[in-house]
């Protein structure tokens, strides 16, 4: 089973959003995790797995990890070409290395062209941006690339995104 993770911040709290599903084929979750965090710690530039981290963790909290076999995130595993950890490497460290992550990022970074691998989906010439720590970067790109979906973003990353941002 894998498990793609959302946040999406309202004004005074944030909606974290976990959907399960079994292969990459799947064009509908399994299941839906649904938090709200009351308490969220402001925006910091340069630190904004401070805020988010405390989100995904939450939702994780009610799986059982030993049922993932990788977490998809929106965001970037690396921020530079030197290893220094976007959301995603500080969430494969809260989880003590025992679950890989995939990171999904809509958005390049200058400094990681060398930890980031870009890929077109449909018929779009905007890329995503996936990079992965705990398996190989080419198996997460292809992962990505052939999750159901004929657009740039995968059927459950939209869907994902959908209910993350309504009520």
């Amino acid at each position: 089973m894998y498990l793609a993770l959302d946040v999406h911040y309202k004004s005074n709290y944030a909606k974290s959003v976990g959907l399960t599903f079994l292969n990459k084929s799947d064009n509908e979750p399994q299941e839906t995790f649904i938090e709200t965090i009351e308490h969220i710690a402001p925006y910091q530039p340069g630190e904004f797995y401070k805020r988010e981290l405390p989100c995904l963790l939450q939702v994780i909290s009610k799986l059982n990890l030993e049922t993932i076999n990788a977490i998809l995130v929106d965001g970037h595993v690396y921020v530079d070409n030197d290893g220094h950890y976007g959301l995603g490497g500080y969430l494969y460290e809260a989880l003590e290395q025992k679950v890989p992550i995939i990171g999904v990022a809509k958005r390049a970074f200058h400094t990681n062209k060398e930890t980031v691998k870009m890929v077109f989906r449909g018929a779009s010439n905007n890329p995503l941006h996936i990079s992965a720590i705990g398996l190989d970067l080419e198996t997460a790109a292809q992962f990505v690339l052939n999750m159901h979906g004929n657009h740039r973003h995968p059927t459950l990353l939209k869907i994902l995104d959908g209910i993350t941002k309504t009520q």
